[in-house]
């Protein structure tokens, strides 16, 4: 925070001679102390109601204090004496002192030091929850790397087994299981009535035996022509 303090004195100032030898080349900025050694007051006639009243945007651009602080400021000036305010100018520390002792720069140092002291907390409690941190971001290494791995592996092989059993299941493999029941039963039954013809067997066990198989074919090449209109 930096505020220029404009230093106006009591009316010894218009009448004392030796205001007016007030050095200028000073440690205060040039910007305080003037062009002039003689400040302007906000009541001086020199100035025009349009140059006083253009005065207060340019003082808040430049972060200097409102008419209400200066006029505080200025109160507080007013009772100075010459030396005191000649001081003020050329001695760095006494201009410290006072600058640091008005309402307004304690307030902001005030907050300040409010803000200084959040901050460092709110490090703190940065720094504590660093170690926690660390450890669960060693905790998801280790489940990307392990069980995440293991659970993608397992995830790949079920949906593999998953296509395989859809593939065994779909409309064209029941078909082809179908085709490849009923030529087993057509071959069975071939193979019946050849032992039959050579006598390897009797006529009621032939019957049974040939009857049965012919039967299952037959429901069997059904489903299967019913399969195939089904799915055209």
């Amino acid at each position: 925070m930096s505020w220029r303090i404009p230093l106006f004195g009591s009316q010894q100032q218009q009448t004392d001679p030796n205001f007016q030898d007030i050095p200028t080349q000073s440690w205060y900025p040039p910007s305080v102390v003037g062009s002039s050694s003689r400040p302007s007051t906000p009541t001086s006639s020199s100035a025009s109601p349009h140059q006083r009243a253009s005065d207060h945007p340019q003082s808040s651009s430049r972060g200097q204090p409102s008419p209400a602080e200066a006029a505080g400021i200025i109160a507080r000036l007013k009772d100075k004496s010459i030396e005191e305010l000649q001081r003020l100018l050329k001695d760095k520390e006494a201009y410290n002192a006072f600058f640091n002792s008005l309402d307004q720069v304690k307030t902001q140092n005030n907050v300040r030091d409010e803000l200084r002291k959040e901050t460092a907390q709110l490090a703190r409690e940065n720094l504590e929850k660093e170690q926690r941190i660390l450890e669960l971001r060693n905790q998801c290494t280790i489940i990307r790397t392990t069980e995440l791995a293991a659970a993608q592996d397992r995830l790949t092989d079920l949906e593999m087994r998953k296509d395989d059993i859809m593939r065994s299941y779909s409309p064209a493999a029941l078909l082809d299981k179908l085709q490849t029941s009923m030529a087993k039963l057509d071959e069975e039954s071939e193979e019946l009535h050849q032992k039959f013809l050579e006598k390897d067997i009797d006529l009621p066990t032939f019957v049974q035996k040939y009857k049965k198989l012919r039967t299952a074919y037959h429901k069997q090449a059904l489903l299967h022509l019913a399969g195939q209109t089904s799915f055209r």
